[in-house]
């Protein structure tokens, strides 16, 4: 019989069968791989932002409309950012109980996760002040001196040079900043919200602000003592004027008396 001759192989097919393998195992890899951090970033908001929607549409839409245009009963919310979101609602002014001159905060009825949701959906309406880092709102190496100077320039009109508050017009007042989260004031600052202005890194840098909350918190410190006692500048504005309406116009009236009291007497005599 005769022997089957053995095929030969082409040199390259041992080179192509090689590159078939790496090309197979590599679309497995890329199918079973895990994603990148990019991407599980990405999901991860994309998540966020459908658990706000549904959270909105239950806890804010009445007021600020489905798609957070705002109403008569609340202003929109497209390019307020996530800042905007953090502060009310994680300080309980949001959702309000009821209209007024000025919503005031209360007990905090969601929880951190629940507000981060919600503000990753606001923020996706339209681009706004982002919520701080720890290390922005530290207050670690700020400068307490200038912070003061710059609260008593811009802050002591309204909320007192102590941060304790006072009243303004039509039912509104400065709230207290006492045991206030540093976030919050930083925010607020970002925000302006109700009656008080905004001061964004354009007008009031970074470094400012972390200044500002350094010297309200080194003021409203258990630490710190009032050298003169009892500070009416740290009870706000409205005890100072009490004090000069009670005691300086009662002395002047008790002035008044005396005088006319001693007159009479002159002229009987």
């Amino acid at each position: 019989m005769k022997k089957l001759s053995a095929r030969r192989r082409h040199p390259l097919a041992a080179v192509v069968v090689l590159l078939l393998a790496l090309a197979a195992t590599g679309g497995l890899y890329a199918a079973f791989a895990p994603a990148s951090k990019a991407q599980a970033d990405e999901t991860a908001q994309s998540l966020a932002i459908d658990e706000g929607k549904k959270l909105y549409s239950v806890g804010c839409a009445s007021c600020h409309g489905t798609g957070g245009q705002g109403t008569t009963d609340g202003p929109s919310l497209v390019g307020v950012g996530s800042a905007a979101v953090d502060f009310q609602v994680g300080t309980g002014r949001m959702p309000a109980q009821q209209p007024g001159a000025q919503v005031p905060s209360k007990k905090v009825i969601y929880s951190q996760a629940e507000i981060d949701q919600l503000a990753a959906y606001v923020a996706s309406l339209g681009a706004g002040p982002i919520v701080p880092t720890k290390n922005q709102v530290s207050p670690e190496g700020a400068d307490i001196a200038n912070g003061g100077e710059l609260f008593r320039t811009n802050c002591a009109q309204c909320h007192n040079f102590t941060g304790q508050g006072g009243a303004l017009t039509n039912g509104k007042y400065a709230p207290s900043l006492e045991d206030v989260d540093p976030k919050h004031i930083y925010e607020a600052m970002q925000t302006g919200p109700q009656s008080m202005p905004s001061f964004p890194d354009t007008t009031m840098p970074e470094q400012e602000k972390r200044d500002i909350i350094a010297y309200v918190e080194a003021v409203n410190s258990d630490q710190t003592a009032s050298p003169g006692g009892l500070s009416l500048g740290g009870l706000g504005p409205v005890s100072e004027g009490l004090f000069a309406w009670i005691f300086g116009l009662g002395a002047l009236i008790a002035v008044a008396i005396w005088v006319a009291a001693h007159t009479a007497k002159a002229k009987k005599s």
